[in-house]
Parts: C-alpha cells; sequence; structure tokens
C-alpha cells in the first residue's frame, strides 16, 4: 500500500524525519544559514571565458580604464598557454595576480604613471608563461620575449617586463637574485603574485598542486628542508604538502616588497597558522 504524502505526515515519528530531512526543509535550514557567495564582491565576478566585450574577470582592470590591443592580446596568450595546467596555475591565478597588481599600484601610487601600469599588468598577465613547474618544451621560455616584441613594445618597457617575469619566482629568492632586481613595478607585481600563494586561496593551491604531483598530505616523518638552495628547492624529491608551508608559504609575509603588500599579507599569513594548528588537532585526533 501506498502511503500519501498526508498519512506520512500523520506519524509522528516520520513526520519529525521529514520536518528535518525532506529535499524542501534542508534548503530552507540552508537558506538560513548565511552563503559567501551573497557577497557583492562575488556577484561583481565575470565568467573567466566571457567572449562579449572582450570580458575578463578584473574589476581592477575596469577601475583602471580600459584594456589596451596589446593587454587584450597579452590575455588571450596566457588563457592559451596555461589552459592545461592543473588548478593551482591556470588562467584563474593570472587573473587574480594582474587584479592585485593593479591594486596594489594604485596604492603604491604607480596609477599616476600609465607606463607603469602597462608594465603591471602585462608581467602579470605574462608571468608564469615557461614556468619551470609547467615547461613542455625549451621553446616556451621564449615565448613571452617573442610576444613583446611581435607587438612592438618599447624597448625600456621590454626590458622591465622581462626581468619582473624572469625574476620573480621564489627560487629566485633563495639564489639571492632578486635583491639587485627590485623597482615598482616589479614589487608590485611579485607582492601580488606571492599574495595568491598565501591565505584561503593560497592553502587552496598548495593542496591542489600537490595533489596533482600525487605528494603525500603529511608524513611527521618527514621534516621540513631547511637553508634550502635554488637547486634543492627546485629538485624533485620526495616532499608532502604541508611541508611546502614551512618551505615558503610561511616565509613570505617577511618578503613582500611594497607597504601595500606587507599590509595584506598579515592577515593571510595569520590565517595559514590558524589553519595549520586545526590541521595538526585533526590530524591527531584532538579536534
Amino acid at each position: 500500500m501506498r502511503l500519501s504524502f498526508g498519512v506520512l505526515e500523520s506519524c509522528p515519528v516520520i513526520a519529525r524525519f521529514h520536518q528535518f530531512h525532506s529535499p524542501r526543509a534542508l534548503s530552507a535550514r540552508l537558506k538560513s544559514s548565511r552563503d559567501p557567495r551573497d557577497s557583492a564582491s562575488f556577484h561583481r565576478r565575470r565568467p573567466i571565458y566571457v567572449e562579449s566585450k572582450g570580458g575578463r574577470p578584473g574589476e581592477r582592470r575596469g577601475e583602471m580604464g580600459a584594456a589596451s590591443e596589446v593587454v587584450t592580446k597579452a590575455e588571450k596568450l596566457m588563457e592559451e598557454h596555461m589552459k592545461g595546467n592543473d588548478s593551482s596555475h591556470d588562467a584563474w591565478h593570472v587573473f587574480r595576480v594582474r587584479d592585485l597588481a593593479l591594486s596594489l599600484a594604485r596604492e603604491e601610487g604607480l596609477d599616476s604613471h600609465p607606463g607603469s601600469i602597462e608594465i603591471v599588468e602585462l608581467a602579470a598577465l605574462l608571468h608564469d608563461i615557461g614556468d619551470y613547474k609547467y615547461l613542455r618544451d625549451p621553446s616556451e621560455e621564449k615565448i613571452v620575449e617573442n610576444f613583446l616584441e611581435e607587438q612592438g613594445v618599447e624597448e625600456s618597457k621590454k626590458i622591465k617586463i622581462l626581468k619582473i617575469v624572469r625574476g620573480m619566482g621564489f627560487k629566485n629568492e633563495i639564489k639571492g637574485l632578486a635583491e639587485n632586481e627590485v623597482f615598482p613595478e616589479f614589487g608590485v607585481v611579485q607582492d601580488a603574485d606571492r599574495l595568491d600563494a598565501i591565505g584561503a586561496i593560497g592553502i587552496a593551491r598548495c593542496f591542489t598542486f600537490g595533489g596533482s604531483r600525487n605528494r603525500v598530505l603529511h608524513d611527521p616523518a618527514i621534516q621540513p628542508r631547511s637553508d634550502l638552495s635554488q637547486e634543492h628547492y627546485m629538485k624533485k624529491e620526495e616532499q608532502t604538502t604541508l611541508n611546502h608551508f614551512y618551505e615558503k608559504l610561511l616565509k613570505l609575509k617577511d618578503l613582500m616588497k611594497t607597504k601595500a603588500g606587507q599590509r595584506r599579507a598579515e592577515k593571510r599569513h595569520k590565517f595559514m597558522l590558524e589553519y595549520l594548528e586545526e590541521f595538526y588537532k585533526e590530524w591527531d585526533g584532538r579536534a
């Protein structure tokens, strides 16, 4: 015998279950809790591949004015070369870095120099093309240089963009090269890239990358490497994802080059420390 909806509700036990576990009841309970997506900033973001009017996710870009032709071409070049990467280093990452870099540039007063803004934006968009972690062919190391030459970017700007792209990586900081390469546009782009490596998104990216390389999540027997040389940092030896926090991520706050980057890094750094504390509690069964 099939029970009607009314019969179900007439049974105290079933009715109580229905009250809390029916699709409608669950939906109502979910709606009553705060959804982070309700924030205005979330709804301002645009899809990454919107083609109408050349739309790209970059509210900072909108604040700085319309994109130039070379910037639009740089976006397309970047998307083409990043599409095979895992989501820790995909086009979304680059667009976030571009947004952050333009925001930091404004805070640092670089928006009064149009040439500096173009350098910042192009360097941010092109900074991960030819990344050694994803290098498929040695010729990819020349893609950015060839692109800038083909687009007729003036020599002084091209030199700065290439210095940023080639010198902003953490591996260069370890080697001590970064100290000799810092200029305002360099600091802004590097800080933006490093801000995206820490905090909530940084944690997500860290575990995404570790998973893509089949790394162990955590092993108390494997200690973080200390006093890393550039060679050891780049070496693909056995390592855990969690150790990356100690080998790189927790060091980035003190390596920020701009005042604006330093201010933002404080909050993200604190969030990572809180996350690690909770991680160890759960790992040990204490939470």
